[in-house]
C-alpha cells in the first residue's frame, strides 16, 4: 500500500506535471539565457509587489459596482451561514463514503506548502523557458495568494469561529490561540480556489475551465466531509479568492506588465425565443 508520503509526493507531481502541460502545449519551451532569467525574476518580484500593494488599497477607490459586489458577498455568506448546521449534517453523513483519494488531494493541494510547491513549479517553468504566459499566471497565483493569505489569516484570528468539530456554528473565541476556533473562512479553499480561478482565466474553452474548476473544488468540498469547515467558511473563501484574483489581474492587465495581458471586452447580441426576448454578453 501506499504512504501517505509516497501519496503526497504523487499528488503533488502530477499537480505541477499537469499544470505546466496546458500552458506547454502552445508555448515554446526554450531555455532562457541566465541574465534574460535574473532580469525576469527582478521584473516580477516588482510586479508581484505592486499588485499586493494595490489589492490592499484597492477599497479606496471603490465604487458603486464594486461596493454591491461586497453587499453581494455580505449577503450570500449570510445565507450560507444560515444554513450552516443543515448542510454539516449533510456533508458529514457524505463523508462516510467519500473517495479517500479525494479527501486527501484535498487536503494536500489546500495545504499552503504544497500549495506554493506547485506554484513555484508553475512560475519556475515559466521563468526558465521564457515563457511569458506561464509566468503571467504564475505571479497572478503568487499576488492572489499573498493577499487572500494575509487576509484569511487575519480573519480567522479576529474572528475565532469555532469550527464543525470544536462547537457550534455561532460559538466565537476573538483572538483566540486554539486551533479549533480559526475557522472562518477557510484556508484551503482560498488557497486552492485562488490557483484554480488564476489558472482557469488563461484559458477560453469550456471543458478546460470547467475541469480545473471541479480540481479546485475538491479542497473546499473535502474541509467540509472532515467537518473541519462550515460551509458559509467554504463560501467566502471561494469568493474572496475569485475577487483578489479578478481585481489583481485588472491591474496587471491595465497597466500592461505582460505582453500577453489583453483588456477584457464584452460582445453583445439578442437573443431571442418563444415569448422572450434578451440581450446577451459574452467575455
Amino acid at each position: 500500500m501506499m504512504t501517505a508520503a509516497m501519496k503526497k509526493i504523487t499528488i503533488l507531481c502530477l499537480l505541477s506535471l499537469v499544470s505546466v502541460s496546458l500552458f506547454s502545449q502552445t508555448d515554446s519551451t526554450t531555455i532562457s539565457k541566465p541574465s534574460k532569467i535574473w532580469d525576469n525574476f527582478k521584473y516580477d518580484t516588482r510586479v508581484t509587489l505592486r499588485s499586493v500593494g494595490n489589492s490592499f488599497t484597492q477599497p479606496l477607490r471603490w465604487k458603486g459596482d464594486d461596493f454591491a459586489t461586497a453587499g453581494g458577498i455580505l449577503a450570500g455568506t449570510t445565507l450560507l451561514y444560515l444554513s450552516d448546521n443543515e448542510a454539516n449534517r449533510i456533508f458529514a453523513k457524505q463523508a462516510v463514503g467519500a473517495p479517500q483519494i479525494l479527501k486527501d488531494f484535498g487536503w494536500y493541494f489546500g495545504s499552503p506548502q504544497n500549495f506554493f510547491m506547485v506554484s513555484t513549479g508553475i512560475y519556475g517553468f515559466g521563468l526558465l523557458t521564457d515563457n511569458e504566459k506561464v509566468r503571467h499566471t504564475g505571479i497572478l497565483i503568487f499576488s492572489s495568494a499573498i493577499t487572500t493569505g494575509l487576509i484569511q489569516s487575519i480573519s480567522k484570528t479576529v474572528v475565532g469561529r469555532a469550527r464543525p468539530n470544536s462547537g457550534d456554528y455561532n460559538e466565537f473565541e476573538p483572538f483566540s490561540n486554539k486551533p479549533g476556533f480559526h475557522s472562518f473562512p477557510s484556508g484551503h479553499s482560498v488557497l486552492s480556489f485562488t490557483m484554480a480561478h488564476a489558472i482557469a482565466k488563461q484559458f477560453t474553452s469550456f471543458w478546460a475551465k470547467a475541469g480545473i474548476y471541479a480540481v479546485g473544488s475538491i479542497a473546499p468540498i473535502s474541509r467540509l466531509w472532515e467537518e473541519a469547515h462550515w460551509l458559509s467558511d467554504v463560501g467566502l473563501g471561494m469568493a474572496l479568492s475569485v475577487v483578489v484574483v479578478d481585481g489583481i489581474e485588472n491591474f496587471m492587465n491595465k497597466n500592461k506588465f505582460y505582453a500577453d495581458a489583453k483588456p477584457k471586452t464584452i460582445s453583445w447580441r439578442v437573443s431571442a425565443g418563444v415569448g422572450t426576448v434578451g440581450v446577451v454578453g459574452t467575455f
